[in-house]
């Protein structure tokens, strides 16, 4: 004999069969206005997002950012929505993906903004740029709320599904959740961050940026020590930190996915002519904190050691400020209610065990975490970022994973809607 499946879940999975086609336009749409941060104007994209979703029988709320803010963060534009579905009195569950994507670069053989679907070993991949990290989930959720709220014409569901979709997630997410959030437009009690499909998250690396500025004095390339050559002492500096690579390698984190810190440094400038000493020289240092590490403790060791490498050079300057800093994602209390129901449901659907695990990269979950909001990361998508090509050129989506986290999701936040 066949068992059936219970009636909720049969009918949520139904209603996302029959509506893929429909999410899958969705997407598209969603591909093909670019939304490149940098220069991070998004208004255009939010904008349509707004228009499908209305399409989609939502009310959408508007929150634009102040231009102010936005300008001191180095974009252009910053505009928040969120949708808010309150089926009756219960928990508040929040659903975040943003919508601001990395410029294309190079090496693409598909239009990076064409949302164009071929089918593959995996059956239909959709490419473009943004399609996996995160407009996917810009679906995912907004199809998960639709089976939710179709599934409650029969059966009645208490607390609010609220979709926060937001635009700077690329550059900090300063002006996304966390601004929301500070601003006092949401409180939810639970929240759930873009993710893949393959994996719950609960933990992540945070990141510290640091530019250090190295200045000396400028003379003629025929006289060099009549000079202060900032570029000798810049490259003493380097030496440094790529020497204190291995003792950071050294150091583990306890969480399954996270291994170590690491350090890199990403970009150089400095001199003005060939023929002449340089006088300053800037260094921009992107260095990976674990959970179990402390911003006081990362920065002091850095700063110490910066300046100790350039100590020895006579009439050289240094000054070293802080350009970023994304606390740890750490598992707050209550993260297992969402997690386990994800996992359970996940498992099933897929056909595979579903681990929990951190990442090393940072995301827009901090701030949820940083409010105390249990959270927890699953959205659409590949096991790896790799298999996405997300960041990378000819990024994709297996649209097999969009429709399975759709369902997963829908099913897991009914769960916690149930349970209270």
């Amino acid at each position: 004999m066949t068992s059936q499946k219970p009636a909720p879940e049969h009918s949520i999975e139904t209603f996302v069969d029959k509506n893929f086609a429909r999410e899958t336009a969705f997407l598209a749409e969603l591909v093909k206005v670019a939304t490149d941060n940098p220069p991070g104007d998004c208004a255009a994209h939010a904008a349509r997002a707004k228009e499908l979703l209305t399409g989609l029988g939502f009310e959408v709320e508007v929150h634009p950012v102040p231009a102010a803010l936005v300008a001191a963060a180095g974009m252009k534009s910053v505009t928040n929505l969120i949708v808010r579905h309150r089926f009756g009195d219960g928990p508040v569950i929040a659903l975040n993906a943003h919508g601001d994507v990395v410029p294309p670069g190079l090496g693409w053989t598909r239009d990076p903004y064409g949302a164009a679907v071929e089918d593959s070993k995996f059956g239909p991949v959709m490419y473009g740029r943004g399609v996996a990290v995160s407009k996917s989930d810009f679906a995912t959720y907004a199809f998960a709320l639709l089976a939710l709220r179709d599934l409650a014409a029969r059966e009645a569901l208490p607390g609010t599904v609220e979709l926060h979709l937001t635009y700077d997630e690329e550059v900090s997410g300063q002006l996304g959740p966390k601004w929301l959030l500070d601003t006092g437009l949401s409180r939810p009690d639970y929240a759930l961050a873009a993710g893949f499909s393959y994996a719950v998250v609960n933990a992540h690396n945070g990141c510290l940026h640091l530019e250090t500025v190295v200045t000396g004095k400028q003379a003629h390339a025929a006289q060099p020590d009549s000079g202060r050559d900032a570029l000798e002492a810049a490259t003493a500096i380097l030496a440094a930190l790529y020497k204190h690579r291995p003792r950071l390698a050294r150091r583990k984190s306890r969480s399954t996915g996270i291994t170590s810190p690491t350090l890199n440094v990403g970009t150089i400038a400095g001199g003005f002519a060939t023929n002449v000493v340089p006088d300053r020289v800037t260094l921009r240092i992107d260095r990976r904190v674990i959970p179990e590490e402390t911003r006081a403790e990362v920065e002091t060791e850095l700063r110490a050691l910066i300046a100790k490498a350039a100590k020895p050079f006579r009439g050289i300057k240094v000054e070293t400020t802080t350009v970023l800093y994304a606390e740890p994602l750490t598992p707050q209390p209550g993260w297992e209610r969402l997690g386990d129901a994800l996992r359970r449901h996940a498992s099933r659907i897929l056909g595979t065990r579903i681990p929990v695990k951190g990442v090393p990269l940072y995301t827009d979950a901090r701030h949820y975490a940083a409010k105390k909001i249990p959270i927890v990361l699953y959205g659409a998508g590949p096991r790896t970022i790799l298999e996405a090509n997300a960041h990378n050129a000819n990024e994709n989506l297996r649209l097999n994973d969009l429709k399975a986290a759709t369902k997963i999701v829908a099913l897991a936040v009914r769960d916690v809607l149930m349970k209270g």
